[in-house]
């Protein structure tokens, strides 16, 4: 699927904004993956009354095939933020807690993959820095883009795109794609 550039917001972008509680016109020209950022971003504020009506919306989403991009997109983002483990985010757990089934097994995914970034850094030797300096940032716009492209490890370390592209390029196996979401949710007897 190809997500929509500037001043192509999708009827994707558009019910994520909505169920955020986020006027189209207040987000300005950004592209449909900083829709993804933005709505992540404020829906995982501790006392968003957003967050569910997101994940919801997410999870409506998932329906359809051509929306898998996009939503695994904004799950990665909002895996990404509570990962940084900030006080004024959700947690890991009271995201999980609120997803529905077709997001769970996307979240699994990105989890998945992630650990197998970190573990293949282990392995290669790659040296990950620590995410104070990220956690630190101050300024809004800021904090958004860096804080959803990286994500804090349990040691306090940081895994970014750099090393998740290392990983690829070194025959590492991507984020599934679509059909492993019917495949998941009939193993655990939902599909």
């Amino acid at each position: 699927m190809r997500l929509g550039g500037r001043n192509q917001l999708s009827g994707l972008s558009c019910r994520m904004l909505q169920a955020a509680g986020i006027d189209r016109r207040t987000v300005g020209d950004i592209a449909e993956l900083s829709i993804c950022r933005e709505v992540a971003f404020r829906a995982t504020h501790r006392g968003s009354d957003r967050l569910e009506a997101v994940l919801a919306a997410a999870e409506e989403l998932l329906s359809q095939e051509a929306n898998y991009d996009f939503v695994v997109a904004f799950l990665e983002d909002v895996q990404n933020l509570v990962s940084h483990r900030i006080q004024t985010l959700c947690s890991a757990g009271e995201i999980t807690a609120r997803l529905g089934p077709r997001c769970a097994v996307c979240l699994s995914a990105l989890t998945d993959f992630w650990a197998s970034v970190a573990n293949w850094c282990a392995r290669a030797g790659i040296a990950l820095e620590s995410s104070e300096k990220i956690v630190s940032v101050q300024n809004d716009q800021l904090r958004q883009l860096v804080w959803t492209a990286s994500r804090t490890l349990p040691d306090g370390s940081m895994l970014g795109l750099a090393e998740a592209v290392l990983y690829e390029k070194a025959g590492g196996a991507p984020i599934p794609g679509y059909g492993h979401i019917a495949a998941a949710m009939k193993i655990a007897g939902q599909g």
